[in-house]
């Protein structure tokens, strides 16, 4: 069992509200778009989880995955109603049949959805990569995107993950 698996957490269009875009969302599809790429190439599976709660209801526009990635019906797709994308879904089944022991993230939103999923897959003891700055988030009432995602690239570099 030796095999990556990228994981692209909420990079949905309700995510992102319309009037205050995500930091440097851009660039992060481009980049997620390199990864997925490269995880192509190599034939490594793709995996979008997509958040379903009240405002991100299953099928509306606001679900739905931004039309700039590069998502493909053989990719694996997983719903989730909680921050942790392995709580009360099929990830874990999922990356057992693949016999999938890596994982490489990325995806929005840094601080809630990213980070708790990245705890989690850390516990449940895969071994986790990113390439910097591709997560994304809001700014909020304390800090701003950019230092938020800078703190969670600070924390998760060599304790939870390895950046490539």
């Amino acid at each position: 069992m030796d095999s990556t698996a990228l994981i692209v957490i909420d990079l949905q269009i309700g995510v992102q509200p319309k009037s205050v875009p995500l930091h440097n969302l851009a660039n992060v599809l481009d980049g997620v778009n390199q990864r997925i790429s490269l995880f192509r190439e190599k034939n490594n599976p793709i995996i979008f989880v997509q958040h379903n709660d009240s405002d991100l209801v299953i099928n509306s526009p606001e679900w739905k995955l931004f039309p700039h990635l590069d998502s493909k019906d053989t990719d694996i797709y997983i719903n989730k109603t909680h921050a942790n994308a392995f709580y009360k879904t099929d990830l874990s089944d999922q990356l057992r049949n693949l016999n999938i022991n890596k994982l490489e993230i990325c995806g929005a939103q840094t601080e809630y959805c990213v980070d708790t999923t990245i705890r989690m897959a850390h516990g449940l003891g895969y071994k986790l990569f990113m390439k910097k700055g591709l997560t994304t988030t809001l700014n909020n009432d304390l800090l701003g995107a950019k230092t938020i995602i800078e703190h969670h690239e600070n924390l998760w570099n060599n304790r939870f993950l390895t950046f490539l």
